[in-house]
């Protein structure tokens, strides 16, 4: 088995495209037929696939993330399943006016947006924390501080739309993991951030609901960055075995694949 870039990395597309309408009692995929998603971070794993599962259902995608030539494949990929249309941004959201202009761009190529999906994440590495805080301001930048700024770009469109805002979080941000220090730290902040935006949202009844997907561990076959210190990094599976006395109490299940439907990888916060 490879190792992964990063730890508890999120999520199931198909599960993220039903709950767009979970308040409904009778999901239907044409319900997301026409609906204008951006899905960030969708180059390959589970950003990917979430895009996967939104062409099959007719959605107009505008997906991003750092590499050009896979959002490529993955638009053409689109295409194939039935997209309305597909189209990609490339670029790093270490820049923030980069995650504000993908928003911008949904606008003049969508006409709008009904769904704000955000998946991306930056490299980060197992092992002991370091002390490296430039480290942990980047991967702020990045895990968080673009969701923010994405979010508020995008939200006089998606309160026109009455839309939603689906949130790829781990469970690294609800119980503090060894190893997981600045991966951790984001998570932990998008679940504040979120959390309280959406209820504000309830109190001010704007009606852009906000969910937050919660995630065991997922293998998405990544090399994990090298660590900048002498610790160790860690394969995936000799990681699951340090933590196993920690997923046992929480309940996190088995290793999961980003192409299937996962049983007790996942948990969904989620308010209309």
């Amino acid at each position: 088995m490879g190792r992964l870039q990063k730890i508890l990395i999120p999520f199931l597309g198909l599960v993220l495209a039903f709950w767009f309408y979970s308040a409904r009692e009778n999901f239907k995929p044409e319900m997301l037929k026409g609906k204008r998603v951006i899905v960030t971070g969708a180059s390959t794993g589970i950003g990917e696939q979430m895009a996967y599962h939104l062409a099959r259902m007719g959605s107009h995608i505008l997906i991003t993330a750092r590499t050009e030539a896979k959002l490529q494949k993955v638009v053409e990929r689109c295409l194939e399943l039935g997209a309305a249309s597909a189209r990609y941004v490339s670029g790093t959201m270490e820049d923030m006016a980069f995650a504000e202009h993908v928003v911008k761009e949904a606008e003049a190529s969508l006409g709008g947006l009904d769904m704000l999906i955000l998946n991306h994440v930056g490299t980060s590495y197992f092992g002991y924390f370091d002390g490296d805080v430039g480290h942990v301001r980047k991967l702020l930048e990045i895990n968080f501080l673009s969701y923010v700024a994405m979010t508020v770009s995008a939200l006089p469109m998606l309160k026109e739309s009455e839309g939603s805002i689906v949130v790829v979080s781990s469970m690294a941000g609800k119980v503090g993991f060894p190893f997981t220090v600045p991966y951790s730290a984001t998570k932990f902040a998008l679940d504040g951030f979120f959390s309280s935006l959406r209820q504000e949202f309830s109190i001010q009844s704007v009606n852009v609901s906000i969910t937050l997907c919660i995630l065991g561990f997922i293998d998405t076959g990544k090399s994990s960055h090298p660590s900048p210190s002498p610790c160790p990094t860690l394969p995936f599976t000799a990681l699951c075995h340090r933590l196993s006395p920690f997923t046992s109490q929480h309940t996190l299940g088995s290793l999961g694949d980003p192409t299937k439907k996962q049983s007790q990888n996942s948990v969904l916060s989620h308010a209309p």
